[in-house]
Formats: structure tokens, C-alpha cells, sequence
């Protein structure tokens, strides 16, 4: 996450996009500590399917390319504090985890939340696109067109 000012709502929106792309390993290491309060699910962990949709060439008109798996969860703490989670795939132990996460992270201890799970977390997924893009830069090919000439 970066250190410039953002708006509240930005801030969550980042971090709960960091905790969906979390790899529910990373998560796993503390979940003891987000699992050490009382709370309530609000909505357990539950499977669905969203439509996925996409532009040809980024730009073009829209198409549906196909639907996939999503779990989402919602949970309260005994002080009110709300959180939610929707992430791709079925992992509904990881949805929890990340329910809770948001929840603590909106509390006092947001700072200590914020370095010790959010930041880790988003540098592990800097780290994985930054591998898998290197990979992908390796099988590019470039195109040229020669041009004859004229007579």
C-alpha cells in the first residue's frame, strides 16, 4: 500500500482487494489472532457464480466470457464492527479469515493490522504478478512486416 493520504473508503477498498488476492497460506499464519475476539457471521462463508465479462481489446464492446466461483462472508465483532469478504474461488475458511481482517482493520489497531498483515501481503502479490509477468515477457514474440519493393 502506499503512503499517500486516501480517502477511508480507498483505503478499505485496497485492503480488502489485498485480502481477496491473499493466498489463504498467508492468512493462515494469523489467524489465530484475527479468530481472538468475539464475533457473529452475519453471512457464512457461501459459494456462488458471478458472470465474467470482458472487451475485446480492452476497448471494444462488451461480451460475456464465462462465470466463475466466488465466496463471500460477512461478520461482526462484539463492538459492531462490520466486515465482508468476496474473493474468486471456493475457500470459504479464506473468505472468514478475510471477513475478519477487514473487521479488525477498521478498528483501533488499524496501523498494527496494516504493517503486520495488509503491507506483507500486498509486497507477496507484487512479488507473484512481477514473476508471473517475467514469465509472460519471455514468451513474447514481435511481429514485423517487411516491405517489398516497388518497381
Amino acid at each position: 500500500m502506499s503512503s499517500a493520504p486516501v480517502a477511508p473508503h480507498a483505503a478499505r477498498q485496497q485492503w480488502i482487494g489485498v485480502l481477496a488476492r491473499a493466498h489463504r497460506g498467508e492468512l493462515s499464519g494469523h489467524e489465530a489472532t484475527l479468530r481472538d475476539t468475539e464475533y457473529q457471521l452475519i453471512r457464512v462463508p457461501e459459494i456462488g457464480m458471478t458472470l465474467v465479462r470482458g472487451r475485446m481489446g480492452g476497448t471494444g464492446a462488451p461480451f460475456n466470457v464465462g462465470e466463475m466461483s466466488v465466496t463471500r462472508c460477512v461478520v461482526r465483532l462484539a463492538d459492531g464492527r462490520t466486515g465482508y469478504s468476496y474473493l474468486a474461488g471456493r475457500d470459504k475458511a479464506h473468505a472468514e479469515l478475510a471477513a475478519l481482517a477487514d473487521a479488525h482493520l477498521q478498528g483501533p489497531q488499524q496501523a498494527r493490522w496494516l504493517s503486520e498483515l495488509i503491507e506483507p501481503l500486498a509486497r507477496a502479490h507484487a512479488a507473484r504478478r512481477a514473476e508471473k509477468d517475467a514469465e509472460t515477457a519471455a514468451t513474447k514474440v514481435e511481429f514485423f512486416t517487411l516491405v517489398r519493393g516497388e518497381d
